[in-house]
């Protein structure tokens, strides 16, 4: 009996020993199946992640080929559409102009590296290849897409843009190439059809770029590859017909691999610790999906951004502004808008180049980014347009601090290199009470407050008011009844004596133009003449007024004509050519005829106001400079381009009732241009006593209300028939 505990104990130690290993079966099955589960859960993820990075690697790629496409768009359009292009590369002496500007800008650049010019018959005018004359016929280099795209552009609709651009197989590889007509900036252009001429850009896409745009773009591997259908990991070039030209692939970067084997050691070696397995897992799967969002969001910037200043892009403004307004809206503050337009860019950009202006852009974003806060939001939203934008408690005192440190900046001189470049700005001020105006409207208001600035003196702030809207609705309605008006030839034609300052005899009258709108009554010239060059009708009026003129001109033999030429009129390379049919059609002498125009546009546009006075001089008229004494007065102009006539300005005249230094003044004046040997008008005489002193200083030739006020051609035609002068 003592014997048997010892007996019955075994049993029920096999039996705990069995149930032991039961339970640690168990226990190894429950581990290892929730191994299984959690590899397979992570697997899945991993296989997520790789394919979720491969996707935003294709878009990436194809966005990345759009922005290739719409970087030579853009480079395109600004050589296109560009005045001095328009003027050079029709005129028969254009050639050195156009492979200075075309052709040998294809040396060593990032932008184009073949440059064509070709007429309307597809014929080549002028062809470039890194900055040398390509050796190639264009047929033979390209395929046939290019004659499509060129298609396409000749025969744009009118109101459209006269561009095309696509991806094109050329004889070196694959090259993104654009078409565009060569036009002036506005898009006009007076060239019948088979005269007109084309600008063709190719950037070639090479495997050096390729990887370039890769590491920008954050794609590793990115190369051109082979067409194999089985890669998923490419993105297709392809022609405007459709046809392959070329495939880029690159490497998957298998994040969630990567943090499959961070993970797996540690699911076999801590499988105790499944609590801190799964908090690795989301740790692990949380940072892969941070990185890939921080890719996405890197790629978002990029296209946010503008590549030129390194400020955001038009499209990235307004998706901040629209932030910023909700963000007001919530938090019961101020959202201020400032949108500046560059005062004088153009003529630095016209007379430097594009490098130049390029260079001046890049200085005026640095200088705004020290001046605005860090929670700002500062944009280029144009060529020479930026923005401003931020919340504020008190908008009108953040406006005024902030406008005059702007303006400030701009009364320094910008120094680029050996040359100095001086410009200013125009800001339009508008202001978002507590966001309740949203942010398009918002941007309405502020670019119509910037062109009020300009139109009253520029370098000037000026604040949105509800007013804006009915005068810039007026101003809209002047200048469609204008442009009615001149296409009708409803105006007409004044005529003010002007007067030999010996015996006051009539030998000549100036034209004016004057309009009288139906249903108003007069417009003042002060107030249409503005709009007309702001609009472009100003070539149409000015024409209108010299053939109105000269055909009036044949019924008084023996007296000269004056016409006063825009700034507008001038820059038109074809100005002298219409000039010139003018007096055929009239039948008139253009010796009896002299143009008076104002110094400005000669100080800022010396080399292309020396070109066209010399083509009107070849018709045989004269150049008179007007207002001489109201603006710059330089003497060097005056010995520079020649003129024929100096006219002083009223104000000298108007000063003579001061005496004094007023008279020493207006002789010196004339005594510089007896000295240059130019003859002096003196315009604005309203008494006896100013018309003698003229005289006795030296002046050849009075104008003003004593002589006649601006009259019709039948009252000038009574003087002249009466060989009398009109008193007035």
């Amino acid at each position: 009996m003592r014997l048997s505990p010892p007996r019955m104990r075994h049993p029920v130690a096999a039996g705990r020993r069995l149930t032991g290993l039961l339970m640690l079966a168990a226990f190894a099955l429950v581990v290892v199946l929730v191994t299984i589960f959690i590899l397979t859960a992570i697997n899945r993820i991993a296989d997520y992640a790789n394919r979720l990075d491969d996707d935003r690697s294709r878009q990436t790629t194809a966005g990345a080929l759009g922005t290739f496409e719409s970087q030579l768009r853009a480079t395109l359009n600004d050589y296109a559409a560009w005045d001095d292009a328009a003027q050079f590369v029709y005129a028969p002496d254009g050639e050195a102009w156009v492979k200075s500007n075309y052709g040998e800008m294809t040396v060593n650049s990032d932008l184009f590296d073949v440059a064509m010019v070709m007429d309307a018959r597809r014929q080549v005018v002028m062809s470039y290849q890194d900055g040398q004359p390509a050796g190639w016929d264009p047929h033979d280099y390209f395929d046939a897409s290019l004659w499509t795209l060129f298609d396409k552009a000749a025969s744009a609709a009118a109101g459209s843009s006269p561009e095309a651009t696509g991806f094109v197989r050329t004889t070196k590889g694959v090259a993104v190439v654009g078409v565009a007509l060569v036009r002036q900036k506005s898009g006009d252009l007076d060239k019948p059809n088979d005269e007109r001429r084309f600008l063709v850009f190719a950037r070639h896409l090479v495997a050096a770029q390729v990887a370039k745009m890769g590491q920008t773009y954050v794609v590793e591997g990115l190369q051109f590859t082979s067409n194999d259908a089985g890669s998923p990991n490419k993105v297709e070039i392809r022609n405007v017909h459709g046809k392959l030209l070329a495939t880029l692939g690159w490497r998957s970067r298998l994040p969630g691999n990567l943090g499959y084997h961070q993970v797996k050691p540690l699911v076999y070696c801590a499988l105790a610790m499944v609590g801190l397995f799964f908090l690795l897992l989301l740790v692990s799967g949380s940072n892969t999906l941070n990185r890939l969002k921080d890719d996405e969001a890197a790629a978002r910037r990029l296209a946010m951004s503008d590549r030129l200043s390194g400020l955001l892009n038009r499209a990235g403004f307004f998706a901040a502004l629209d932030e910023l307004v909700a963000e007001g809206r919530q938090r019961e503050l101020h959202v201020l808008l400032l949108y500046l337009d560059l005062d004088g860019f153009k003529e630095v950009n016209d007379a430097y180049g594009h490098a130049t202006g390029d260079q001046l852009i890049r200085g005026v974003a640095a200088g705004l980014k020290a001046l605005v806060t860090a929670d700002s939001v500062l944009a280029r939203v144009g060529g020479d347009e930026f923005a401003v934008a931020l919340l504020s408690f008190d908008a009108q005192q953040t406006a005024e601090t902030l406008s005059d440190r702007i303006l400030g900046f701009f009364d320094e001189p910008f120094v680029i290199g050996e040359r100095v470049a001086t410009i200013g700005t125009s800001i339009g001020i508008a202001i978002s009470p507590r966001g309740s105006v949203a942010g398009e409207e918002l941007v309405r208001r502020a670019d119509m407050a910037m062109y009020r600035a300009k139109e009253t003196g520029r370098g000037r702030a000026d604040y949105y008011r509800p007013e804006m809207d009915a005068e810039r609705e007026d101003r809209n309605r002047l200048e469609i009844d204008l442009r009615i008006a001149i296409e009708r030839r409803e105006l007409h034609v004044v005529y003010q004596p002007v007067v030999d300052a010996e015996g006051w005899g009539l030998i000549g009258v100036e034209a004016l133009a004057r309009w009288t709108r139906k249903g108003y009554g007069p417009v003042p010239p002060e107030v249409f003449i503005p709009i007309a060059e702001s609009t472009g009708l100003i070539d149409q009026l000015g024409l209108f007024v010299l053939h109105r003129a000269c055909d009036t001109l044949r019924h008084w033999p023996g007296l000269k004509l004056a016409v006063n030429v825009s700034p507008g009129q001038f820059r038109d390379p074809a100005f002298a050519t219409h000039v010139g049919s003018v007096f055929r059609k009239t039948d008139t002498d253009p010796s009896r005829i002299t143009l008076e125009m104002t110094e400005g546009y000669f100080i800022q546009n010396p080399d292309r106001a020396r070109m066209a006075i010399t083509m009107l001089r070849q018709l045989g008229v004269k150049i008179a400079l007007d207002d001489f004494g109201a603006g710059f007065s330089s003497v060097g102009y005056l010995r520079q381009f020649g003129f024929d006539r100096m006219k002083i300005d009223k104000s000298l005249v108007n000063a003579l009732d001061e005496g004094g230094r007023a008279v020493d003044l207006l002789q010196a004046t004339v005594a510089l241009a007896r000295s240059l040997c130019i003859p002096v008008t003196a315009e604005g005489v309203e008494s006896q006593d100013q018309a003698i002193q003229l005289r006795l200083t030296g002046c050849d030739e009075l104008q003003g209300y004593f002589f006649g006020k601006p009259m019709l051609a039948e009252e000038i035609d009574a003087m002249y028939r009466g060989g009398r002068r009109n008193s007035n």
